[in-house]
């Protein structure tokens, strides 16, 4: 790693080891790289403690690469707050330096940085997504907890590859969600459901 990219440091609110609990990559071997900041501000954010970059210390581009390379994960999962809130190209370029796959969870608010393996894009209607995201997505997953956010779901399918992954996620705390999207995957066969596995299985 060049000096650059050892000197460069991010907001770091945790990185820890665990399973990916949602989408495709469920199940498989991950480790987490969570950044401070957040402008989207869901109302039922999970992670609200991660909202203001100010709150979370400092850790080097080195230091995170160094973390993640040895426990040997099958993935990196960069997530957040809104990872796209900072310059991602440091952290993905040391990284994959190292020979990891990085995959980002973002709900594209912000202009697209960095080199990804996989794209997760979760767009929010609080906060339009940036037009950059549109054509690097490798899966579509919409929190559902009311039959408008169906349809915004499908007005974001509308603007990405068809061959995209597309999946309908409920809201935690919503059986709303879940059984609208039960009824809603039923009759459009284009769309699965992703459910958060970690929470079920009262993991990190």
């Amino acid at each position: 790693m060049n000096t650059a990219t050892q000197i460069k440091t991010y907001p770091i609110v945790e990185t820890f080891h665990s399973l990916q609990g949602e989408g495709y990559w469920a199940g498989v071997s991950a480790f987490f790289i969570r950044l401070g900041g957040c402008d989207v501000h869901c109302p039922w954010c999970d992670t609200k403690h991660s909202w203001n970059p100010q709150n979370h210390p400092q850790q080097s581009v080195e230091e995170l690469a160094r973390s993640a390379k040895a426990v040997s994960p099958a993935i990196v999962v960069i997530t957040g707050g809104e990872p796209l809130m900072h310059d991602l190209l440091p952290l993905t370029t040391a990284l994959k330096s190292l020979g990891l796959q990085v995959h980002l969870e973002t709900s594209g608010a912000h202009p697209l940085t960095g080199n990804f393996d996989w794209i997760t894009f979760s767009p929010k209607q609080f906060k339009a997504p940036h037009q950059s995201i549109y054509d690097r997505v490798s899966e579509l997953k919409v929190v559902v907890k009311s039959e408008y956010d169906l349809k915004w779901a499908e007005q974001q399918a509308a603007l990405i590859s068809k061959s995209t992954l597309l999946y309908l996620q409920p809201e935690w705390n919503s059986p709303q969600g879940k059984d609208l999207i039960f009824e809603y995957i039923l009759q459009h066969s284009q769309w699965r459901i992703s459910l958060q596995t970690h929470k079920l299985l009262k993991i990190q």
